[in-house]
């Protein structure tokens, strides 16, 4: 990804990436924050598709791709300091992977959302 797509100008970091897990953190900052000083809940939902996708798309095998079908979000607190998506999967099939995300405020050490997202498996073209 190059530096100057949006993607990396959110600057989140992997902290961690399993099989079955992957972890990532974006911390929360002014042009990022809505009036109210949290973490804007449309990139609080982009972190979410990210670490998800990142994870199923290790899940599919190594020559599919895959692309979010359904995507469902829980806000339950703002953000105010650092971001954690916890993505682990919940089923991979040949042609659907679930996943669920818990999103935690690190700063303040509290559920901030929870979602379950569904990647279809693309064939190779």
């Amino acid at each position: 990804m190059s530096e100057t797509h949006i993607l990396h100008r959110l600057d989140y970091r992997e902290i961690e990436s399993t099989d079955d897990r992957l972890v990532l953190e974006m911390a929360n900052r002014p042009d990022l924050a809505n009036v109210r000083g949290a973490l804007q809940g449309g990139l609080v939902a982009t972190l979410i598709d990210i670490a998800a996708g990142m994870l199923a798309g290790k899940a599919s095998g190594a020559h599919n791709d895959v692309t979010t079908a359904d995507l469902n979000i829980h806000f339950l607190a703002p953000i105010m300091g650092t971001a954690r998506a916890e993505a682990t999967v919940v089923r991979a099939g040949k042609r659907l992977i679930v996943t669920a995300v818990d999103v935690i405020d690190v700063t303040r050490d509290r559920l901030a959302a929870k979602a379950t997202l569904t990647f279809a498996v693309l064939e190779p073209r």
